[in-house]
C-alpha cells in the first residue's frame, strides 16, 4: 500500500513485512508490549491497570521521546489482524479497565479491521496528537476515549522539537474532531472514564508561553468541562535529544533560570 494515514502524508510503501516513509513501519501492525499498565491518570489506570498496547513506530521526531527505542528505534514484533485481537482480549481477561492504544496512528487500518466487533471495555486512542482528522473518522464508534498529546501552539517549537511545523494546525483539527465523536467526558461510579477527550500537555522548561497558548486554545475551543487537561512537568533532555540544538538550548535555560516552572 501507498501510505498517507497519518498527516505527513508521505506515500510510503508498505507491505505487510516492510515499510518506508517517515515511520518505516509496515502494513501489518507492529507491537512492542502488551500489559496492564498502572501508571496512567487515575481515571484511565483505575485500580486494575489499563491493558496497554504499545505499537512501533511514529510520525513525530520527538528528541525528547522517553520511548525511543519504539517509537524511532523499531523495536518490536509485526503480527497479524487476527492476533492483535486477540492481544485485546487477553487484556480484558487480565482486569484491564480499558485497551489503551499507545502511538497507534500509523497503524489505524489494521486497528480498525481488528476493532470490527466491540469489546466490553472503552478503548483508548493514546496518540501524539499528530493524527489526520480522515483516520479519526474512520475509527468513528470504535474509540470511546481519545487521550491526545497537544505538544505545541508554537510552531517554530514544533519545528525544533518535533519536525513537525504542521503541528498545531493538525492538532487543533484532530482534537476538534475527538471531542465531535464523543462529546464531554463522562465518569462511571468507579471515577473512571467511560467516554470523552482528556489532553495531555508536557511543559517544555523555559517555554511557558507555549503551554499557555495550547491552554488558551482549548479553553476557547470547548465548553467548560467538555474536555478534560493533563498537564505535565516530566520533561528529560533524552540522550538522542542532547545532540540537539533545541534541546541543548532548553537545557541551558533552565539551568541559567533555576526558578522556572517545570
Amino acid at each position: 500500500m501507498i501510505c498517507t494515514i497519518c498527516p505527513r502524508r508521505c506515500g510510503g510503501i508498505r507491505t505487510e513485512q516492510r515499510g518506508t516513509g517517515i515511520c518505516k513501519m509496515p502494513a501489518l501492525p507492529v507491537v512492542a508490549r502488551a500489559s496492564l499498565h498502572p501508571w496512567e491518570e487515575p481515571c484511565i489506570s483505575g485500580t486494575r491497570g489499563s491493558g496497554t498496547v504499545f505499537f512501533s513506530g511514529c510520525a513525530l521526531r520527538c528528541g525528547f521521546c522517553q520511548n525511543e527505542p519504539i517509537s524511532l528505534g523499531g523495536f518490536g514484533k509485526p503480527i497479524s489482524v487476527s492476533r492483535l485481537r486477540e492481544i485485546f482480549e487477553e487484556l480484558v481477561r487480565q482486569g484491564a479497565t480499558n485497551i489503551n492504544l499507545v502511538t497507534p496512528t500509523q497503524f489505524a487500518l489494521p486497528i480498525f479491521e481488528a476493532l470490527r466487533a466491540p469489546l466490553p471495555v472503552p478503548v483508548v486512542w493514546n496518540s501524539g496528537g499528530y493524527d489526520s482528522v480522515s483516520a479519526l473518522r474512520l475509527l468513528e464508534g470504535k474509540i470511546q476515549i481519545y487521550l491526545p498529546d497537544f505538544k505545541y501552539a508554537d510552531p517554530e517549537l514544533a519545528r525544533l522539537c518535533s519536525g513537525a511545523e504542521d503541528y498545531f494546525a493538525v492538532a487543533k483539527a484532530a482534537v476538534s474532531e475527538m471531542v465531535r465523536q464523543t462529546g464531554p467526558c463522562v465518569l462511571d461510579g468507579n471515577g473512571l472514564l467511560r467516554r470523552g477527550v482528556l489532553i495531555r500537555h508536557l511543559m517544555l522548561p523555559g517555554k511557558l508561553q507555549n503551554t499557555k497558548a495550547v491552554i488558551d486554545f482549548v479553553a476557547n475551543a470547548f465548553p467548560p468541562g467538555a474536555v478534560w487537561f493533563s498537564l505535565m512537568s516530566q520533561y528529560v533532555p533524552m540522550d538522542g535529544a542532547r545532540s540537539w540544538g533545541w534541546a541543548a538550548g532548553l537545557l541551558r535555560e533552565s539551568i541559567m533560570r533555576p526558578g522556572t516552572t517545570l
